[in-house]
């Protein structure tokens, strides 16, 4: 049998490619974030920062792994968001889009992952509609979502005796998934909504709205929003007399960068769910010290920022464990889903089919000053929510993966 040399060519050409292959381990991770809008404090360069971290304290490197991270400004506007993702995917070879702040964004870049075969981990958009009826087999929801903000400041609130609500919300994915969730809660716990007002993403001027709040007597004002428009909004009641007038916010979304931006002062006695807070244990503390160190503005990390940092940590765990070949993302996904997550910043928890993360959430209360011992000594914890009541009950979710 004779065998030419160009088939000996081939074969050798094969082997070879199938040699590289399987010894893959080049990795670009993206984190698509709010780079200077109304929550930059939030993600921005601190998601940079804590993306970095993860890699850092990995030890691929040393195994072989060339793990690099690229990052891009969404500007809160989705087709920003898919047009960076796309670009990503097609010329710059982006394996993993983690991050992306604003629901309106994630939702559109949930389509991209799918469609490019990216892992997609979500630690910055609350809308819990990307593991319901938006949910692909590309995409895991880490941090937080609006399930869980409605039922645990929500419930809180309406238990406590704020049975009546008029929502200032804002108009976009995030705000509307908000107060949907909310009003669900509050319905079922025997409270009434009485009206709600929507206000355009980055507002500045939030009187109008306020006065029609103030207008409908409701007991409780539930602010929809975030980062930003959420301060600005605390600060302007405060302004207006209106809290001082017996009514009461409730800040379904608060992060400790806008409780530092509003202050103690104003912001003192604000309950809000969140599912990391820096000072809880010794090792947030730890990880909040070094992150704070290389932050130009020393700022203590968010929920968002400590999400990223998980997510990336358990996806390069995965990625160790499954040995190589790193570019099928729904593979990839797949596997993080049935590896158990565990670490210092959310604890145990796991991956549910539909690619929620489960893990504890808390309920925290805004310090007076007097209390404060420092300037990023800000809130305390006042409940704990199991993990197994903490988001949607899978046997709830809408999400279509669920029924194959």
């Amino acid at each position: 049998m004779k065998i030419s040399v160009s088939m000996l060519a081939l074969t050798a050409a094969l082997g070879f490619a199938t040699a590289a292959f399987a010894d893959d381990k080049n990795v670009k991770l993206g984190v698509l974030t709010d780079m200077a809008g109304l929550y930059a404090d939030v993600g921005g360069a601190g998601s940079i920062v804590a993306a970095q971290m993860a890699v850092d304290d990995s030890g691929l490197a040393a195994k072989g792994w060339k793990i690099d991270i690229v990052s891009a400004d969404h500007q809160n506007k989705p087709d920003v968001g898919v047009n960076i993702s796309r670009q990503w995917a097609d010329q710059d070879k982006v394996d993993g889009i983690f991050d992306v702040l604003t629901s309106s964004v994630a939702l559109a870049v949930a389509g991209v992952a799918k469609d490019k075969n990216l892992v997609y981990m979500n630690s910055g958009a609350a809308a819990s509609d990307l593991t319901n009826s938006a949910c692909t087999p590309n995409t895991v929801h880490w941090t937080y979502d609006t399930y869980l903000l409605a039922n645990g400041t929500g419930k809180a609130v309406v238990k406590s005796g704020g049975d009546t609500w008029f929502f200032l919300t804002a108009d976009y994915a995030f705000g509307q998934a908000l107060e949907r969730d909310t009003t669900a809660v509050i319905t079922a716990n025997g409270g009434k909504v009485l009206g709600s007002v929507r206000h355009p993403l980055s507002s500045s001027d939030f009187s109008s709205y306020l006065l029609q709040a103030q207008a409908s007597k409701a007991k409780i004002i539930g602010l929809a929003n975030a980062g930003g428009d959420t301060a600005n909004s605390i600060k302007q009641a405060s302004e207006f007399g209106i809290t001082a007038g017996g009514q009461k916010l409730a800040a379904l979304l608060l992060f400790i960068t806008d409780v530092h931006s509003v202050g103690l002062k104003i912001a003192q006695g604000l309950q809000f769910t969140t599912t990391f807070y820096w000072d809880q244990n010794d090792g947030t503390r730890a990880f909040a010290k070094r992150f704070a160190e290389k932050m130009k503005n020393h700022q203590m990390p968010t929920m968002v920022q400590a999400g990223v940092y998980a997510s990336v940590n358990h996806y390069l765990k995965t990625l160790a464990a499954m040995g190589a070949n790193p570019h099928d993302g729904a593979k990839v996904v797949s596997k993080m889903k049935e590896t158990p997550t565990e670490d210092a910043l959310f604890g145990k928890g796991s991956i549910q089919a539909n690619g929620r993360v489960i893990h504890p959430g808390y309920l925290f209360q805004v310090k007076t000053p007097e209390e404060s011992k420092g300037e990023w000594d800000l809130v305390k914890q006042i409940a704990t929510i199991p993990a197994d009541e903490a988001f949607t009950p899978i046997a709830q979710s809408t999400c279509a993966l669920l029924k194959k």
